[in-house]
């Protein structure tokens, strides 16, 4: 019953648990997925021979669908799938047909799919080997977040990328603008005093594959202070760490200038991406408080 599990066993496996319309049994002796219409009657050569496949189900699929959603930090995407997951009919074909507009999520959500689902194959083989006496296999199938930033370019930006990063501004400083109405008006001051002299003495883009204009990130500097003024990714693009490999590659090139400090200030939209720059060990510089006067009261 003994049989090793390849890298072409594991994408049979795959295909067949995906399959919902066949029977499969796993052949330990032939090495190969078999339906089970194709194989003997005899109960014996079954349970010597033939193995069931990982449990997966629609179920199963839904719940790989809920948790990718969950966990998407691209708040147009998720918003737009967790609609598909919440229509009752359809859910698949609607998860689907949204994807397909965003290629660089859909990409992400095949190799998260393809990377969930093989550790579900390695934890029933583990299970295997288990009753077998054998020791576990501890094979990690790739991280996604890497292979969705194959798909993008990042280069020096100039004169020529300005109206793209202009048009990008705007809708940025949009955003920016609806949520202080909304939630903070006492921070609707922190745009406005913030210069956007592109591309300023250093700037990088991100773009697709296809040549799509994703992000960008522009600094002014005076040496030795190099202040970053913009780094913003297109909504689309969001959450698949476009905007960390700007500011990682970013600061590969300011080392190479005359700079020897990089200081960025931070919108309350944006707190998320703190994290992003402590771990390019940024540290916090100062804070800024900000309220509204209330002249009927005659206070400060």
């Amino acid at each position: 019953m003994r049989f090793d599990l390849t890298e072409a066993l594991i994408d049979d496996i795959l295909f067949s648990m995906e399959d919902q319309n066949g029977e499969f049994l796993l052949d330990t002796q032939g090495g190969k997925i078999v339906l089970t219409g194709e194989i003997s009657d005899d109960p014996d050569e079954r349970e010597d021979r033939y193995i069931d496949l990982p449990e997966w189900d629609s179920a199963s699929g839904y719940q790989l669908m809920e948790h990718f959603t969950a966990a998407l930090r691209n708040p147009v995407a998720r918003e737009e799938l967790n609609a598909a997951l919440n229509r009752g009919k359809g859910v698949f074909r609607a998860f689907k047909d949204i994807l397909s507009q965003y290629p660089e999520v859909e990409k992400r959500w095949f190799a998260y799919k393809e990377r969930e689902m093989k550790r579900t194959i390695i934890r029933w083989y583990n299970g295997l080997r288990e009753e077998w006496g054998l020791e576990k296999i501890g094979t990690e199938p790739e991280e996604t977040e890497d292979l969705v930033l194959e798909d993008f370019r990042f280069r020096e930006a100039g004169p020529s990328d300005a109206r793209a990063a202009e048009s990008l501004h705007r809708i940025c400083r949009e955003e920016y603008l609806k949520y202080t109405r909304e939630e903070n008006p006492a921070a609707g001051v922190f745009l406005e005093d913030l210069p956007w002299p592109f591309p300023g003495s250093l700037a990088l883009a991100a773009e697709t594959g296809g040549g799509d204009f994703a992000g960008y990130v522009a600094a002014a500097g005076i040496d030795p202070v190099l202040r970053v003024f913009a780094l913003e990714v297109k909504p689309e693009y969001r959450g698949l760490g476009v905007g960390e490999t700007l500011m990682s590659r970013f600061l590969e090139k300011a080392r190479e200038g005359p700079y020897s400090r990089v200081t960025m200030e931070l919108p309350p939209t944006a707190e998320g991406f703190s994290r992003g720059l402590l771990r390019e060990t940024f540290k916090p510089y100062a804070v800024r408080y900000c309220m509204e006067l209330d002249k009927s009261r005659g206070e400060y």
